[in-house]
């Protein structure tokens, strides 16, 4: 059973047998199946920048860097400093006027990007092999040598002026981002995504420089690339990147290698001795930086100011501390009424993260219109339970936001104003009542296993999706965890893995309130009750 799980979640290469006069015989091989798999490298600088090399065959290469920091980490006096520097890459450096970044950013003929999220900063380049120089090039640039003129600050600061004004005005964006500050407030992943716009004025280059002093550490960084040979992006990281400074705190290591094959690592007996620094002792990077691939939209929110400003140390070690809570906003100008259910999940790094992730598919769900068939989940429960049944719900569907010690999951449904709406909390909680306290048939655990499985193989088929999925793993686990260990772990998962997590999540094991977020004509009423009718919480 296995593997036909394994054959279903892959998209298998078809590989020629030998040629004939007439027809041609095919053969498919299953890459889940096979013990071969491509190695991925990692390289530690003597500065302890980590880099990452998984050689893919085709004709582009992308390069990252990855950097340890976002709006869970910002003070109060660098509130909204990641999305400005976010909009600020590309631009003109202390060795590059913005006319001549712009020409090379051109000159690539692929993407080059930079993008900010709670726990990570990345600048990513997709781009033709020849092109790899000048891409690390142009990253390093702009990470190391932004010179934040006053000019560009202004434009950057109209534009995310704007950009604010547009997702308030959105209640489908706005929403992810007013459900974190209720689940996580004044802390960590409540923080502001976007720049708050009282603090728009108040970011100048000055602040901005000592943000970068601030995380944009050697220890917090990793440079990867996808397409390329190993040792080539190691030159050319050490070119570009090899003098930063290294925490006075932690010895710098000697430059150190390994193999990662599925999880197995192996070290390399002997570096370039030419990137060695003199007399550099050996030993293991004392830095386990964190990070997850895990992102959502803005809206301000005010931050309580403690009564001293907080060290890097204590925001990078702090961790996310779940509140919860219930919040109405009144809009008398939507004809739908919008509502988030929002629970404290479990980490990246917790085994049941898998189980977690298959009852997200398993409820599935999605707009009352879609062009799409059986693949786009229209025999998920929310479809066939909700949508399929309430024609005045225009949207159902689970989410699942996961973060480096923690995770937000849950339901979100939006109705027209004419649906009753104290029918919705008691109809979101029958469908969670349901993973508790009804078995599940095999063959609809089968489909949502598949259905996960193939999601994380074919997103990998993106070169831009690889390396991004490479470097965040190396940020978080150290090592990269392949596409065939996780298919296994999905695999593995059963029904009682999900009436188990389930219990967890919303359950008995229920870890504070839940976080009922609704906008619209009406509220929803108090969750307490419904919560004791349907078994939840432990109630």
């Amino acid at each position: 059973m296995k593997r036909a799980i394994r054959l279903a979640a892959t998209r298998p290469r078809a590989a020629l047998s030998k040629p004939g006069p007439s027809l041609q015989r095919r053969t498919f091989i299953n890459p889940t199946a096979s013990k071969e798999v491509l190695p991925v490298e990692i390289t530690t600088l003597p500065n302890n920048i980590r880099v990452a090399t998984e050689p893919t065959p085709g004709h582009f290469s992308s390069v990252g860097v990855y950097i340890d920091a976002g709006s869970r980490y910002e003070s109060p006096k660098l509130l909204g400093c990641s999305h400005i520097m976010d909009r600020m890459a590309f631009k003109t450096t202390t060795s590059r006027s913005g006319e001549e970044m712009s020409t090379a950013v051109d000159s690539l003929g692929g993407q080059i990007l930079c993008s900010s999220s709670r726990e990570t900063i990345m600048y990513q380049s997709s781009h033709f092999h020849s092109s790899t120089p000048t891409a690390v090039s142009l990253l390093a640039d702009t990470v190391r040598n932004a010179a934040f003129l006053p000019e560009e600050l202004e434009t950057v600061r109209d534009a995310a002026a704007y950009e604010i004004r547009e997702i308030n005005a959105k209640p489908e964006l706005v929403m992810p981002e007013l459900l974190h500050q209720l689940a996580y407030q004044n802390n960590t992943l409540g923080n502001p995504l976007l720049c708050p716009e009282d603090r728009l004025d108040v970011i100048n280059g000055d602040l901005l420089r000592d943000y970068v002093n601030t995380w944009y550490r050697p220890e917090r960084i990793v440079i990867a690339g996808a397409g390329m040979e190993h040792q080539e992006l190691v030159e050319l990281a050490y070119k570009h990147f090899g003098d930063m400074k290294a925490a006075t705190s932690a010895p710098s290591p000697q430059l150190q290698s390994s193999t990662s094959t599925n999880g197995a690592s192996s070290s390399r007996t002997n570096p370039p001795t030419h990137l060695l620094p003199p007399s550099s002792p050996s030993s293991p990077s004392l830095y386990k930086t964190i990070t997850t691939a895990a992102t959502s939209l803005f809206h301000p929110s005010p931050m309580q100011s403690p009564t001293a400003e907080p060290t890097w140390q204590e925001l990078a070690a702090a961790k996310a501390r779940y509140t919860g809570g219930q919040q109405f906003i009144y809009r008398p100008d939507l004809d739908m009424t919008h509502v988030y259910l929002g629970f404290d999940g479990l980490s990246i790094h917790d085994e049941d993260i898998y189980a977690l992730a298959t009852i997200q598919i398993l409820l599935g769900g999605g707009g009352s219109f879609s062009a799409g068939g059986p693949g786009k989940g229209m025999y998920s429960r929310l479809y066939t339970h909700v949508l399929n049944l309430h024609s005045s719900i225009d949207h159902c569907s689970a989410f699942h936001h996961i973060y480096n010690d923690t995770s937000l999951f849950g339901l979100q449904l939006v109705s027209h104003a004419h649906h009753p709406v104290s029918s919705v909390l008691p109809l979101l909680a029958h469908q969670l009542s349901l993973l508790l306290y009804h078995p599940i048939p095999r063959t609809e655990l089968t489909r949502a296993k598949n259905q996960l499985m193939s999601s994380l193989v074919m997103a990998l088929e993106s070169r831009s999706v690889e390396v991004e999925d490479l470097g965040r793993q190396i940020l978080v686990h150290g090592r990269k965890v392949s596409v065939q260990e996780m298919c296994e772990k999905i695999a593995r998962v059963d029904a009682a893995d999900i009436k188990r997590v389930a219990d967890r999540i919303f359950g008995a094991g229920m870890r504070g309130p839940p976080s009922v977020l609704v906008m619209g004509k009406k509220d929803v009423g108090e969750w307490a009750g419904v919560w004791k009718k349907y078994g939840l919480g432990g109630l």
